[in-house]
């Protein structure tokens, strides 16, 4: 039977660096035990060579007992660090036994998993034979936890809400809906965080974040996947400009704690994610496009002679987005920040002080990417329920929470909130086209 268990192991990195201290032909007095995964193997007289992969790295151990090993099996060792003759740090084993036996052979491990498909629908695969997707799974991990650092530190709570919800908001967006059996109900997957938040900052806690899925029963593209990860926070007394600044500080604090830089590649375009970044209104970056007009009539005429199918856009508001997407977005290459937008396209933000028309708002984009929203929030009930019943007459508008608005009339401080796309971070971080190659088990549809 093989060993239920393999105790008091070393990671490979550890064992690596101790035994590139050793002199070619050299090996080190103390033991050393590690396991991993077989993924090469060479004989040379009564020597076998094996290449042992962990999670931390890879490292050679010298056999020199016989051994009856396949490429994948996992195993464990028991040596002493040190160098072979030809100066490769190793471990010169005194005893290797198999943990766990390989039933199927692995792919060409010298090339890794090359076809997209099945990196996708195999990803342990995936992940056995290309480092470079291990690499960026781990950058995540740790783009994650700098995230978490960074807002812990600076006084916001953790907190957690309801997944499934008897009502959906806090954006445009189409739910999944499922059966609530207990209660007899339909409930929706949320499709964000922001209105059980802000009940938050209403009940005193002042600054809360929320870092998990939401889920929107949408298309799939490069930067869209219908289940995806975000944070979301929210800091009483601070408006919209305070936000901007935080987003710039965290996004540059992140990327130095991970990448080491601020320099970046993504998308084909070298960009530097240090603070501060460019500031661009939004009627501004339409007028530079010839497409700003408070006529949807006009818009739409402007749109269609560039070749555009406005056919799904029912209204002003809809059309404006469709020309930010086809016309602003993908110019918007160095980190860019996006703001004062038409209030229709807005529900949950402030108005300016300039312009009952226009709220504070805004977005943020790198390499022609939005990477998250945010707002100076709403915080008058009176002017909220408003705006739920103006944004239910769009097509597409979410409906009111009522539950929201009386939590709002007991007073909310004001509050500037922001999301941030976990996913999307982590593909300009990891240098990705594709959001699917940062989601460990993206959705794809059934095999034929």
């Amino acid at each position: 039977m093989l060993p239920k268990r393999f105790p008091d192991r070393a990671e490979i990195t550890e064992v690596l660096a101790e035994a590139e201290g050793a002199e070619p032909g050299q090996t080190l007095a103390a033991e050393r035990r590690v396991a991993g995964r077989v993924m090469a193997r060479r004989e040379m007289g009564k020597l076998t060579f094996v290449d042992l992969v962990d999670r931390s790295g890879r490292i050679q151990l010298i056999v020199e007992q016989a051994i009856d090993l396949d490429l994948g099996d996992i195993v464990g060792a028991l040596g002493r660090p040190g160098r072979s003759r030809r100066g490769e740090p190793s471990l010169v084993t005194s005893n290797v036994e198999l943990l766990a036996k390989i039933r199927r052979p692995l792919p060409d491990t010298f090339h890794g998993v090359t076809d997209t498909e099945t990196r996708y629908r195999q990803r342990y695969l995936d992940l056995l034979t290309n480092e470079e997707t291990r690499a960026d799974f781990q950058l995540r991990t740790r783009m994650v936890a700098a995230i978490r650092r960074y807002l812990d530190g600076n006084g916001f709570l953790e907190v957690e809400t309801p997944v499934l919800q008897p009502r959906y908001g806090g954006a445009f967006a189409e739910p999944f809906v499922t059966h609530y059996n207990a209660l007899d109900a339909d409930y929706y997957l949320r499709i964000a965080t922001e209105l059980y938040l802000k009940r938050l900052i209403v009940g005193g806690l002042e600054r809360v974040y929320e870092l998990g899925k939401d889920f929107r029963n949408e298309g799939v593209s490069y930067k869209h996947a219908p289940e995806f990860t975000m944070v979301e926070w929210y800091e009483a007394y601070a408006d919209y400009t305070d936000t901007m600044a935080r987003i710039e500080e965290l996004v540059e604090t992140v990327a130095r704690e991970v990448l080491g830089t601020t320099q970046i590649t993504f998308r084909g375009h070298e960009v530097d994610l240090k603070a501060p970044w460019r500031r661009l209104k939004l009627i501004d970056s339409l007028e530079e496009q010839g497409l700003w007009t408070r006529d949807a009539d006009e818009l739409r005429r402007r749109l269609q002679e560039r070749e555009v199918d406005t056919t799904q856009d029912k209204s002003w508001a809809a059309l404006v987005d469709h020309a930010l997407t086809n016309f602003v977005e993908p110019n918007l290459v160095e980190p860019t920040i996006l703001h004062d937008y038409p209030v229709e396209l807005s529900p949950f933000a402030r108005s300016t002080d300039d312009d009952p028309a226009i709220v504070e708002r805004f977005e943020y984009f790198v390499g022609g990417m939005e990477l998250g929203n945010a707002f100076s929030e709403l915080n008058d009930a009176e002017e909220q329920a408003e705006r739920f019943a103006q944004q239910a007459l769009e097509i597409g508008g979410e409906p009111g929470d009522p539950d929201y608005v009386d939590a709002l009339a007991y007073g909310m401080p004001p509050t500037g909130g922001l999301g941030l796309g976990i996913d999307r971070l982590a593909m300009v971080l990891s240098g990705r086209d594709n959001v699917r190659d940062v989601i460990l088990f993206p959705a794809l549809r059934p095999r034929d």
